[in-house]
């Protein structure tokens, strides 16, 4: 692994991976990153003035499925979400992951576009950043950032070339 790492130089070798990678492997990583960035505990901060009720079950609902619910459906969870933001500024931080999230997964879904598991990874690396406030010169040299790029660099390293003849990126 690389000892020091500054953020662009960590988002490029991001997208180096997500390119070059397997189409199972870019499927599997993004199921469990999106899955990762919509789980229970990052709803809990969201209050009541920010969402309308219905927009909270909608994103409840959303982030519970996310494996399971189709393209369409997360564009009508995300439309009721969207329609029920109460504030202007200030959604809860968690909250806006979540949402992030299942808007780029949904994107994922529509056009199978790499791009949008690129931007599940670097959603993922804000994450850890936001609870450990990682250094953009060395972005790696906290644990947890470390262990967050082994994450991705694992599922999307695993294998590349191997269906490259096979599948266009």
């Amino acid at each position: 692994m690389t000892a020091f790492l500054p953020a662009p130089q960590l988002e490029a070798d991001v997208l180096r991976l997500v390119v070059g990678a397997t189409e199972s492997g870019v499927r599997a990583f993004g199921e469990e990153t999106v899955t990762r960035l919509v789980r229970p505990e990052l709803l809990c901060g969201v209050a009541e003035d920010e969402l309308t009720e219905t927009a909270r079950a909608a994103l409840a609902t959303a982030c519970a499925n996310v494996l399971t619910i189709s393209a369409a459906e997360l564009h009508d969870a995300l439309a009721t979400i969207h329609d029920g933001i109460l504030v202007d500024n200030g959604l809860d931080p968690g909250v806006l992951t979540a949402i992030s999230a299942l808007a780029h997964w949904k994107s994922y879904l529509e056009q199978n576009r790499r791009g949008e598991v690129y931007e599940l990874a670097i959603r993922s690396i804000e994450d850890i950043d936001h609870e450990v406030s990682a250094d953009l010169d060395d972005i790696l040299a906290t644990p947890q950032t470390a262990a967050e790029y082994e994450r991705i660099r694992r599922p999307l390293d695993a294998g590349a070339g191997q269906e490259r003849g096979t599948h266009r990126s």
